[in-house]
């Protein structure tokens, strides 16, 4: 079966040469872009009845663009004036690189992990003395608090924000020769959406061993998978699938 269409479950990227423009233009393919799930923020009388006092914290763990938005607007809500001598330590470049949009960069004391949460960690450790304090969604890979509590720090979990279930009922009569999905909760929009959902010459692209478990969970069978060493990203392996069925 040729491929044509390709619905990946995610925001559309900003970036104008995208590697899935590239894609486009060689494989001759209808790439769409459609969030399965999406962000939503936690109320400031949310998180205060989990017991969170901004004053009480030296420094922020920031996984992601969301815990750096959320973290600032529930500071904005709670009228909280971030003091300069807060530390920032970011799980990787891009977050850092985020912070600019509500700090002056280099006024401020910010430690920049290279890209997993695991990198961040030896970061941590030379200030074992801080308060740190950890804004995330209502889910969290149980690898953070883990290598938090082993490391014997003084550390506090924040839900902030929460992913909730977009809602794709006008995607019900719409088919899709591929579907792309980078999380468990892709998956699970998927399932939701559409209980009655069966595969058949669908080919299902998932990114991710969590990805992977999920998609197998849910008795969908898995044509396309992402990072391999051949192929360590999602577009590299659409790329060398595509090349393969279409020729």
């Amino acid at each position: 079966m040729k491929v044509k269409t390709i619905l990946v479950s995610q925001p559309e990227p900003k970036v104008e040469n995208s590697p899935y423009s590239r894609l486009i233009e060689k494989e001759k393919v209808k790439v769409d872009f459609r969030p399965f799930i999406h962000v939503e923020g936690v109320e400031a009388k949310n998180v205060r009845q989990q017991k969170i006092d901004l004053n009480n914290f030296t420094a922020i763990i920031l996984t992601s663009r969301n815990s750096v938005d959320h973290f600032f607007r529930i500071a904005d809500e709670m009228r909280f004036k971030v003091p300069d001598s807060m530390k920032y330590f970011c799980q990787s470049e891009a977050v850092a690189y985020y912070l600019q949009k509500y700090v002056v960069y280099r006024k401020r004391k910010i430690y920049v992990g290279k890209r997993t949460f695991n990198e961040l960690i030896p970061l941590i450790k030379k200030y074992k003395d801080e308060k740190f304090l950890l804004p995330s969604s209502d889910s969290l890979k149980p690898v953070v608090p883990e290598l938090l509590d082993e490391l014997g720090v003084n550390w506090t979990r924040g839900i902030f924000y929460k992913t909730v279930i977009s809602d794709l009922s006008d995607l019900r009569n719409v088919y899709y020769d591929i579907l792309v999905f980078f999380s468990p909760s892709g998956i699970e929009s998927l399932m939701k959406n559409f209980p009655d959902f069966e595969q058949n010459d669908t080919r299902i692209a998932v990114f991710g061993n969590s990805t992977v478990k999920a998609a197998t969970s849910a008795g969908l069978r898995i044509d396309i998978q992402a990072p391999t060493p051949e192929t360590p990203s999602m577009t590299m392996a659409l790329q060398k699938y595509i090349t393969s069925v279409n020729k």
